[in-house]
């Protein structure tokens, strides 16, 4: 009789790390977790225009050092992230349960919190990173 019951580990991948190095036994390799954080990490800090190829790609998280932390510019970063984000991780992470929050943290002004929620859609696990830029 065969197993019925959903899996709950996705099948075993291998992906190039992110940021790109070399180890002993050649490049270095994430987990189908840790790669999906390292996408969100390359939209967040890529600028749109700095991949010649996918000018259009990258939400540029370092232009939006010296801006007011304003709460309008949240509003605008939160909608612009989660447009990067939608279509960066397609076919990894359900669209619908991205969400994006930005504002500062508690006590500390000058520092720029983002929280990006998502569900891997294989096995509708939520994950959830904080990112102060």
């Amino acid at each position: 009789m065969t197993n019925l019951r959903p899996s709950t580990q996705l099948p075993r991948v291998r992906y190039m790390a992110f940021p790109f190095r070399m180890e002993p036994d050649g490049a270095a390799i994430a987990t189908r977790f840790d790669h999906i954080r390292q996408q969100v990490e390359q939209v967040l800090f890529t600028s749109p225009g700095e991949r010649v190829f996918r000018p259009e790609f990258g939400f540029g998280a370092r232009r939006h050092v010296f801006e007011p932390n304003a709460p309008s510019l949240w509003e605008y970063s939160q909608n612009r992230l989660f447009g990067a984000l939608s279509e960066a991780l397609t076919g990894e992470v359900d669209p619908k349960t991205i969400r994006v929050e930005v504002g500062t943290p508690p006590g500390q002004p000058e520092v720029l919190l983002v929280r990006i929620t998502y569900t891997i859609a294989a096995l509708q696990r939520e994950e959830s990173h904080d990112f102060r830029v």
